[in-house]
């Protein structure tokens, strides 16, 4: 178990990191109250999970909805199991069907697949929850009914979705009170989401997929001329899945395996060890260098090689094979390249983080994509729907083209870490679109290698790789570095850190021999709630 973690703060933020034997990091502090809560209720780290992630869809609606997608990774005490609850693409979804169009939308019902963030709720209450289902839903039908204040970085955020969605079908008459975004500060209440979480809570999700919430919704979806169909819902399904893993600086990081991105994590990690990366200072040219060619290579095999599960064609432990890893690996040189895919042999989002006093850790994250998604909100429900569909390519060549019933692929992934001996270490994630993996692997390196506390992991300075040689860095990058990583070759953009979507939002728990220290992005509004 690593306790030897560096408690100084190298980098600027007000924040400490949080240490307590129950614990909920959330990027919203009401949301993370609602999860305590659950826990001095006699509810597990699940529960905690779940009544947060309900609260969050009010709260913080610009990254998700009741209509998202989700993903969990759950440590229960004795086993570390996985949960898929994207949703899969409408039945009538053919190439043929998307004909004459470049790519594939990306608002609008044209965007939206199966939502499955209410599944995720439902099948984590119904395998692992000790409180009732509608308990759960209690702290988020309240604020929705009763009112919030909102935040500042999600009345900023409020702000320019409303700008770009207004246009969309239900999405004013919901989140444009007055016909304007909410200030920061001011209270709103959203009493459509209020009966939806309550119709929802007394079925246990029934009511989403086959009753009034899922007429309501093919009802508003057919209006606008979606296909989507009453057999589209009621045909969704979860599935419980084994994580992927890969020894990394004395542990073992879990990632989910594809539909989503975690698998580019693992490959950069694994690449990372065999190029020695740890010997030199964390922010240090000598360090950052290799660390962005590696992960350009794993990303460029995820781009390539990465869909949903059933479709690829490359298996998932062929990607992550160790002497393919280190072959890419050896491609990495003194300057700055934009590599290709490799061809291994054939052989807007939310996340949050729980624990409590028995064991139970909770790696958990939802999604609408792009902000509030697809912007399409079911009238009188509050239901703001996904755009997950966005996801999908209309190459017929690729592996990830669209096609019936197929999940698209996901940029969210929910992470964990275990000890070596079998027990757990860490839960954490990072929400931010194409951020996610790279934004794992940077904090794996900063946590696991170079013994930062998850708040000094959290707050330290982000890069982002773009496309070809450009890579964007957060103003707080040393200017040295910057110029020496530019006379290597990299096209170095600087960005202002008020780009929330840009660098992403981190949560962290991990496990210590005397309880939980925590860590919350200070990109965010977030909280560490604990005791």
């Amino acid at each position: 178990m690593f306790d030897d973690l560096d408690y100084s703060q190298p980098y600027a933020s007000a924040r400490s990191p949080v240490m307590g034997n129950n614990m909920v990091a959330c990027s919203q502090p009401l949301a993370a109250q609602a999860g305590l809560d659950m826990l001095r209720r006699g509810g597990n780290a699940v529960d905690a999970a779940i009544a947060a992630a309900m609260v969050l869809t009010v709260v913080e609606p610009t990254g998700c909805g009741i209509g998202s997608d989700a993903f969990a990774i759950v440590w229960d005490g004795n086993n570390l199991q996985g949960l898929n609850a994207s949703g899969r693409a409408p039945q009538a979804w053919t190439p043929e069907h998307f004909e004459g169009q470049s790519e594939m939308p990306q608002r609008g019902w044209g965007a939206v697949t199966v939502p499955g963030a209410v599944s995720a709720w439902v099948e984590l209450s119904k395998r692992y929850g000790k409180l009732p289902f509608a308990t759960l839903a209690e702290p988020a039908i309240g604020y929705a009914r009763d009112g919030y204040q909102v935040t500042p970085i999600i009345a900023e955020l409020w702000k320019r979705g409303s700008q770009l969605l207004k246009s969309q079908p239900g999405f004013a008459e919901c989140f444009m009170p007055n016909g304007k975004a909410p200030l920061a500060g001011e209270k709103i209440q959203l009493k459509d989401h209020a009966r939806t979480l309550e119709l929802i809570a007394q079925t246990k999700g029934e009511t989403f997929y086959r009753g009034e919430l899922a007429e309501a919704i093919i009802a508003h979806a057919n209006a606008n001329g979606s296909v989507m169909s009453l057999d589209d819902l009621a045909t969704h399904t979860v599935d419980w899945i084994e994580t992927l893993s890969v020894p990394y600086a004395g542990a073992m990081v879990h990632e989910l395996p594809p539909n989503g991105q975690g698998i580019a994590t693992l490959a950069g990690l694994t690449m990372l060890e065999a190029l020695g990366v740890g010997e030199h200072p964390v922010d240090s040219l000598a360090t950052v260098h290799p660390v962005l060619e590696a992960m350009k290579l794993a990303l460029a095999d995820l781009d390539e090689h990465v869909a949903d599960s059933e479709h690829m064609r490359v298996a998932s432990e062929h990607l992550l094979d160790t002497a393919y890893l280190m072959e890419r690996a050896g491609l990495v040189t003194d300057q700055a390249a934009n590599p290709g895919h490799g061809s291994p042999k054939a052989g807007g989002t939310v996340y949050l983080s729980a624990a409590d006093e028995s064991g139970m850790m909770v790696s958990f994250i939802q999604s609408n994509y792009m902000g509030f998604g697809s912007g399409v909100v079911v009238p009188g429900t509050g239901i703001s729907l996904q755009n997950r569909g966005a996801g999908f390519s209309l190459d017929p060549q690729h592996v990830n083209v669209v096609a019936p019933r197929k999940r698209p692929f996901h940029t969210i992934i929910p992470g964990f870490v275990m000890n070596t001996d079998g027990t757990p270490l860490m839960s954490f994630g990072l929400m931010g679109g194409p951020m996610q993996a790279q934004g794992h692997l940077q904090m794996m390196m900063r946590i696991l290698r170079y013994k930062q506390n998850p708040q000094a992991a959290a707050d330290a300075p982000r890069w982002r790789i773009e496309s070809g040689l450009k890579v964007a860095v957060e103003r707080a990058f040393d200017p040295q570095v910057v110029e020496a990583l530019r006379a290597k070759g990299h096209d170095i953009d600087v960005e202002e850190p008020s780009g929330v979507f840009a660098f992403g939002g981190a949560q962290i728990i991990q496990r210590t021999a005397h309880g939980y220290v925590g860590g919350t992005d200070p990109r965010k509004d977030g909280l560490v709630a604990a005791y």
